[in-house]
């Protein structure tokens, strides 16, 4: 009677020494293919971030064309809270950016489950409806300027013919934040809605129809399955509208400026100001490490969130 003979643990020792070398040799092909881009990254983003730290202990001076530093310690943030200025872009800021960002979701959500129901034409109410994204900032700016003149713009001129006054609605301060509000939620809507579009189209069809053959309405099957799926793409989305909108400037420098008074003063037009108006180098710096913290604190907080919605599903 033969008996076979099992290979010995030392057989396979070769191959498996073999399978480590290219095992090790990919993982450094990866890492020097990957250095140049690391690389670049560091040069044009921890630099930066790095000597915007320092700068802000610093006061920082011109002379004869050069850089004159002085420490300052923390004399740059002992004064942001009392900086009005600074207070008002700051609370102006989460204003526009909650109120604008909440509005680009509705909508966007609404157009995104108006346009995933539609059968015929889906493509050509796609490229109307993300035209707005695809208009520089300086031309919405231009545009909605001169609809919102008081004399001659176009919104005076339709209100005129239901017999509605004319208002200032840039000159005036209980209005020139929300009229700024509205031009952003005209600009940014289509970003939501294509990702929102997006996630719908993703969705498992099954869940559906799973939900129709127990009766459910449309109003039910929107809140009970679409909604609840949806709901990392919301997170998604609002994170990224809210850091956005957090920057906003362009729309306001063409609008408004900040005025009248501080009414639209936001946070990225007051370092424009200290920056480059009053040429404070150090104490913009300091603002905007601030800054960087509350919008890292927010991103924080929607990760969290995301994590959680994740964990739940």
């Amino acid at each position: 009677m033969s008996t076979t003979s099992l290979p010995s643990q030392a057989a396979f020792e070769p191959a498996s020494r073999a399978s480590g070398a290219a095992l090790g040799d990919d993982r450094l092909w990866r890492w020097l293919t990957f250095s140049p881009a690391l690389g670049l990254m560091v040069l044009l983003t921890a630099l930066p971030l790095a000597n915007l730290f320092v700068s802000s202990f610093q006061d920082i001076l011109w002379s004869g064309g050069q850089a004159v530093r002085s420490n300052a310690g923390l004399a740059h943030y002992a004064a942001l809270p009392s900086d009005a200025l600074f207070r008002a872009g700051l609370s102006n800021t989460f204003v526009f950016a909650l109120s604008a960002v909440s509005g680009q979701m509705v909508l966007g959500l609404l157009l995104a489950l108006l346009c995933s129901k539609v059968t015929r034409g889906r493509v050509l109410y796609r490229a109307i409806f993300i035209l707005p994204i695809l208009i520089p900032g300086i031309v919405i700016g231009a545009i909605w300027k001169l609809m919102l003149n008081f004399d001659f713009g176009l919104v005076n001129q339709t209100l005129g013919l239901i017999g509605i006054a004319p208002h200032d609605w840039l000159g005036a301060s209980e209005t020139a934040l929300l009229s700024v509000v509205l031009v952003d939620i005209w600009h940014w809507t289509p970003f939501c809605f294509l990702l929102f579009l997006a996630g719908i189209e993703s969705l498992p069809q099954d869940v559906f129809e799973a939900a129709r053959i127990d009766g459910a309405t449309a109003w039910q099957e929107f809140r009970f399955v679409t909604l609840p799926l949806l709901v990392p793409t919301l997170i998604v989305t609002f994170a990224f509208r809210l850091v956005l909108a957090f920057k906003v400037f362009d729309e306001v420098y063409l609008l408004t400026s900040g005025g009248p008074g501080t009414s639209t003063e936001v946070v990225s037009f007051t370092l424009y100001q200290r920056f480059f108006t009053e040429d404070r180098i150090g104490y913009g710096s300091a603002m905007s490490v601030a800054v960087i913290f509350i919008v890292s604190l927010l991103l924080v907080v929607a990760l969290s969130a995301r994590k959680r919605s994740d964990a739940v599903a």
